[in-house]
């Protein structure tokens, strides 16, 4: 077993409990004023334009006079907090292309977007697809019914059911809630950087196992060999200070199913356990509210969300638009991760999506 001077412990403002940021609300922003028209201004320059929405550039979305507040919001994401919610944004106003621009625009500002699956869809929506998308409905049903195999992390999150901690496949997940359901939905969120303190201080033999390579599968690679779907990559690791940590249990399990992937030691799957049970112990709950803009940097958090429930014939269907981004000042990656990121240089853009289409050769 390595020492645990191998992983050194942790310092900076990413180190929060959840109860704690909660009830200082310092991930919290509001719009500085006069922002809102400029985006309508945005907008209309951008309608006359005849432009397609993801060819929308920052040149394209100007938001002079709030250099300092989009600058604070890059700084916090990469070197302070991690999380940051921006309230207020007034969604009702938009028709839902208008608001897909809007959004669009923010995010030229925070990062470059990156493509979260194969297809190249680089503006998403996040609803419950079970009704209307075969493959989705007949996964989700199958899997109630006991039957197939591990539901996938797609059908999971196109469904309106929980989703557990996890994080995406780019440095920052940017979400907005365009329209609520009735019920449920709430964002769960969890600094990775103090599960990582706090495993080390209670388990330093777990928290070296997670310091060493898990075998995941990657869904949505299907023009890939099978062989060519899985990675071993460690669950934290650390360069510069700087902690990354890419997680999802569902990939790992995922990966158990497949033949010639090892099969997990009993410590291995207790490490994974322990690293649920805290992330559950030290997490904020929080509900969405139309017009927030949630922004997460996957390397020090986790998120997940609480089932939801949707009124269909009342128009209350929940909805998120969503981007994946990789922004200009995104810290550099241990080596060893690039097979899932493709890129580990500081300041690149990178996604595990686009690593996957490189190695397609599209």
């Amino acid at each position: 077993m390595a020492d645990q001077t191998d992983y050194p412990a942790l310092n900076g403002a990413c180190l929060w409990s959840g109860p704690d940021l909660m009830a200082s609300g310092a991930w919290l922003r509001e719009w500085p004023k006069g922002t809102v028209e400029q985006f309508e201004r945005n907008l209309a320059s951008i309608k006359a334009s005849g432009l397609p929405e993801t060819e929308v550039t920052r040149a394209d979305f100007p938001l002079p006079g709030h250099e300092d507040f989009l600058q604070d919001l890059r700084d916090e994401l990469e070197d302070g907090l991690g999380v940051i919610r921006v309230q207020g944004l007034p969604v009702e106003r938009y028709d839902p292309a208008d608001l897909r621009r809007l959004f669009w625009g923010i995010g030229t500002h925070l990062g470059t977007a990156v493509p979260q699956s194969v297809k190249g869809e680089l503006l998403d929506e996040v609803k419950d697809e079970t009704r209307i998308n075969p493959e989705v409905g007949n996964e989700v049903r199958a899997k109630q019914a006991g039957a197939g195999p591990i539901l996938s992390s797609r059908a999971r999150a196109r469904s309106n059911g929980p989703l557990r901690f996890h994080s995406d496949g780019a440095d920052l997940i940017a979400l907005l809630c365009a329209r609520n359901g009735i019920a449920g939905g709430e964002s769960k969120i969890v600094s990775t950087a103090f599960l990582y303190n706090e495993i080390r201080r209670q388990r330093p033999d777990l928290h070296a196992l997670l310091c060493r390579p898990y075998h995941r599968y990657l869904p949505n690679t299907d023009r890939l060999p099978a062989e060519n779907r899985v990675f071993a990559m460690p669950i934290f690791g650390v360069r510069d200070g700087k902690l990354t940590c890419q997680y999802s249990r569902t990939f790992v399990e995922q990966a158990q199913e497949m033949d010639g992937v090892p099969r997990l030691a009993p410590a291995g799957i207790e490490a994974l356990d322990m690293l649920a049970e805290l992330a559950e112990a030290h997490c904020m709950t929080v509900p969405f509210e139309e017009g927030d803009v949630q922004l997460i940097n996957n390397h020090v958090a986790f998120h997940g969300r609480t089932a939801f429930e949707d009124k269909v014939e009342a128009g209350k269907e929940r909805l998120l638009l969503r981007l994946w981004l990789s922004p200009e000042n995104n810290r550099a990656l241990p080596p060893g991760f690039e097979v899932f990121w493709g890129g580990i240089d500081a300041g690149t853009p990178r996604s595990s999506i686009r690593a996957r289409l490189d190695a397609m050769g599209a």
